[in-house]
C-alpha cells in the first residue's frame, strides 16, 4: 500500500521494515502535489507523523528525481525544534528514512560538546537538526552558515515561541535565504504563529488535520478520584494494574520526580528520571534505558511534554493536575501514536475536581471517572495476565523435553502450577490499599488501629539516630509492607518497638525464623506482649525543661514569694557586672549623660582635623 503512494521505493521500503503499513493523514496531506514547492503551516495532534511528513517535503524539494543527496559545501535543510531530546529524536527517525538517499544528517543543541559540533559542521552535511539558542551561536560563530539553504522547517513552533525563542528564531530565519520552502508544524495555531508565518512565509498553505484541541481518538482519558495523601500509592496501583512495557509520569516540580523515582526504586519498580536538572548525556542514558526496557517507568517534568517519543509507551500518568489544557494535551500525546492504542490517567484529589472538570472541558476532553486500582483488582488482572501469556503457546524443544519429563516425574501438576505462580509473581510490587476519597470518617488519621497486631523489637535505637521516616522504608522494603500495615513506632535508647499489623507480619517473622538482619545489621526479635516503655531513660525536651522552670517562678510568686530583682525572666542569676552595666545605661543617669558628652566631643575633633587637613592641602 505504501509503494503505491506516489514516494519513492527506497523510503517505502524503509518505512515497510519500521513497521508502517500506511500513510498517516498529515503525511498524505503534505505529499500532494499541488503543494510541491509551497510554504506550508501544518496544524496536527502530537503524534501524528509529522517528522515523516516534512521529511518528504525535504527529499521532494532539494532532490526533485534524484534519488540520492549530492555532496554539498554548505548544508541545504534546517529542521529547528525547542528541545534537546525532539533535535536527537528527529535526527534518529530522519536517519533510517533517508538512509537509502546517503543523507548526511548532524544535531547541533545546548548541553553537547559544542567543538564536537563545530567538526561535524565541517563535514559538510545536508540536513542541521538543531535547537534555536544552539543554532544561532553556531551562525554568529561563523560555522554554519545558511546561504544554500532550500529548505527550512520550524517543529512545534508554539512551543518555541511559548520558551521565549522568538528572538533566536527571528535572528536565523533573517540570515536564510528569500528564495526557500518554509515549513511550519504546530500542534495549535495561536495569534503568535500566524503572525510568525505571515512575516516569514509566502502565500502558505494552512493544512490542518482534526480538530483544535480535540480529544485523541487513540487515547483513553481516566480521572481517578483520590484522597490527597494516598496520591503516591494510586500512582503504585496504577503502573501495577495496567502493568505497561513503558509508562511515564509527569510531575510539577524536580523534587517531586526525584521523590517519586526512590520510591518506584524501593518498590522494586524500574523507573529513570527525566528533568532540567539533569546532564544531556544523563538524559541521553535514561532515554536509552526506557527504549531498551532496562525500565519500565519514566518520572519526568514538562521538558519531556513535547515530541519525546518513546516506543510501546502505553501508560500516561499525570501525578499534578496539569494547569492549562495545551499541557494536558501534549502531556498526554506521548501515547497513542502511530496508530498505537494508550491510556491517560490523571489523579484528582477530592478538594480539585471542580478544577478538572473545567481544564477537561477546555481540553474538549470526556474522561472516564473512577477510582484507582483496588488489590483486589490488581491481584485480578495478575492472574489473568499469567493465564494469557503467549509463552505457553511456545512449542517445546528437543533439548527441553529431559528436563521437562524429569519435573513431571517428581512433581503433580498441582505442585507445578504453585511454582510458576509464585515464581512470576515474586518480583511484583504489593498493591497498596487506598482510603475511599467519599469516606469522611477518619481522614485525619494516616495510620488506623488494628483490630489484631503484633509487636516486633528492631536492634536500633535513638543512640543510632533512628528516626520513624527511614525505619518505615526500611520496613516497607524489606516486608512488602505498606504504610497502612505499621502502627505505632517507640524509639528506645537502644533499641525500637513496632508495631505491625498480624495479617502481614508473615514477612517479618522471615528474618526472625531465619536469624537475618532485616538491613545490613538491624535484627528483628518478635514480642509476645506489648512492650513495657523505659520512661526514666527518654529524656525532656527543651521546651519542656523552659516550661517546667516558668512554671516553677510563676508557682512560687502564687505562694506570696516575692521574686528577687536579681534574677532574670530566665530566672538566672545577674553578677555584680551586670548590676553596673546596667546602672551605667540607665536613662536618665549622670552616667549616661557623661558618655553622651564624650562622644559629641570625639565627633567635633575629628571634624577639626579634617579641617586642618584639607587645608594644608590647599
Amino acid at each position: 500500500m505504501l509503494k503505491n503512494s506516489g514516494i519513492p521505493d527506497a523510503i517505502a521500503e524503509a518505512m515497510i521494515q519500521r513497521g508502517y503499513e500506511k500513510l498517516t493523514p498529515v503525511q498524505e496531506e503534505v505529499i500532494k502535489k499541488n503543494y510541491s514547492g509551497l510554504d506550508l503551516l501544518v496544524s496536527a495532534q502530537t503524534g501524528s507523523g509529522k517528522t515523516i511528513a516534512f521529511g518528504f517535503s525535504i527529499v521532494e524539494n532539494i532532490l526533485g528525481k534524484d534519488n540520492y543527496f549530492k555532496k554539498s559545501k554548505l548544508p541545504q535543510a534546517l529542521i529547528i525544534v525547542p528541545t534537546r531530546e525532539l533535535a536527537l529524536q528527529v535526527k534518529n527517525e530522519l536517519t533510517w528514512f533517508l538512509e537509502s538517499c546517503d543523507a548526511k544528517i548532524i544535531s547541533c543543541v545546548g548541553g553537547m560538546d559544542i567543538r564536537a559540533e563545530k567538526r561535524n559542521l565541517e563535514m559538510k552535511p545536508n540536513i542541521v537538526v538543531g535547537t534555536p539558542g544552539r543554532l544561532r551561536d553556531h551562525i554568529e560563530g561563523q560555522k554554519l552558515k545558511l546561504q544554500d539553504i532550500k529548505t527550512v522547517v520550524l517543529d512545534e513552533a508554539d512551543e518555541m515561541l511559548d520558551m521565549g525563542f522568538k528572538e533566536d528564531l527571528e535572528a536565523i530565519l533573517d540570515t536564510t535565504p528569500e528564495e526557500k520552502q518554509t515549513l511550519m508544524f504546530s500542534a495549535t495555531v495561536p495569534k503568535t504563529i500566524a503572525k510568525l508565518a505571515k512575516d516569514y512565509q509566502k502565500d502558505a498553505v494552512r493544512i490542518t488535520i482534526g480538530k483544535s484541541n480535540a480529544q485523541h481518538v487513540d487515547i483513553e482519558y481516566k480521572a481517578f478520584k483520590i484522597v490527597s495523601s494516598d496520591q503516591e500509592n494510586a500512582i503504585i496501583n496504577t503502573l501495577r494494574y495496567y502493568e505497561a512495557t513503558n509508562s511515564i509520569i509527569f510531575c510539577a516540580t524536580r523534587m517531586a520526580v526525584n521523590h517519586m523515582t526512590s520510591r518506584l526504586t524501593n518498590r522494586g519498580i524500574s523507573a529513570v528520571a527525566l528533568s532540567g536538572e539533569l546532564s544531556q548525556n544523563e538524559r541521553n542514558m535514561a532515554l536509552q534505558a526506557m527504549r531498551s526496557s532496562k525500565a519500565r517507568v519514566c518520572v519526568a517534568t514538562d521538558v519531556a511534554a513535547r515530541g519525546l517519543d518513546l516506543p510501546n509507551l502505553d501508560l500516561v500518568i499525570h501525578a499534578d493536575i496539569p494547569r492549562t489544557s495545551d499541557t494536558l494535551l501534549h502531556r498526554s500525546g506521548r501515547t497513542g501514536r502511530a496508530g498505537r492504542k494508550g491510556v491517560c490517567v490523571i489523579l484528582v484529589p477530592q478538594n480539585r475536581n471542580r478544577t478538572a472538570e473545567r481544564l477537561f472541558g477546555q481540553a474538549n476532553v470526556k474522561p472516564h471517572w473512577t477510582l484507582p486500582p483496588t488489590r483486589e483488582e490488581i491481584l485480578i488482572e495478575d492472574k489473568k495476565r499469567i493465564l494469557e501469556n503467549k509463552i505457553f503457546e511456545d512449542p517445546i524443544e528437543a533439548e527441553e523435553q529431559g528436563f521437562v519429563d524429569e519435573l513431571i516425574s517428581k512433581n503433580t501438576i498441582n505442585q507445578l502450577a504453585v511454582a510458576y505462580y509464585r515464581l512470576v509473581s515474586k518480583d511484583l510490587s504489593v498493591p497498596e490499599d487506598l482510603k475511599n476519597p467519599s469516606d469522611k470518617r477518619d481522614k485525619n488519621s494516616q495510620n488506623s488501629s488494628f483490630t489484631k497486631s503484633v509487636w516486633f523489637e528492631l536492634s536500633v535505637g535513638r543512640d543510632d539516630t533512628a528516626e520513624p521516616r527511614w525505619l518505615v522504608a526500611m520496613l516497607c522494603k524489606a516486608g512488602n509492607l505498606s504504610k497502612r500495615d505499621i502502627g505505632s513506632i517507640k524509639i528506645q535508647t537502644k533499641v525500637t518497638y513496632v508495631e505491625i499489623s498480624e495479617q502481614t507480619s508473615n514477612s517479618l517473622l522471615k528474618f526472625v525464623n531465619d536469624k537475618k538482619p532485616i538491613e545490613r545489621h538491624i535484627m528483628v526479635k518478635l514480642l509476645k506482649n506489648p512492650p513495657k516503655l523505659d520512661r526514666g531513660t527518654s529524656q525532656p525536651s527543651q521546651n519542656k525543661k523552659r516550661r517546667s522552670s516558668k512554671l516553677f517562678l510563676k508557682d512560687k510568686d502564687e505562694e506570696g514569694l516575692n521574686k528577687p530583682k536579681n534574677i532574670d525572666f530566665k530566672g538566672k542569676r545577674k553578677s555584680d557586672r551586670w548590676k553596673k552595666i546596667e546602672k551605667r545605661t540607665k536613662p536618665g543617669s549622670d552616667t549616661s549623660k557623661l558618655s553622651k558628652d564624650k562622644k559629641n566631643n570625639k565627633r567635633s575633633k575629628k571634624i577639626r582635623v579634617k579641617n586642618k587637613r584639607s587645608k594644608m592641602s590647599d
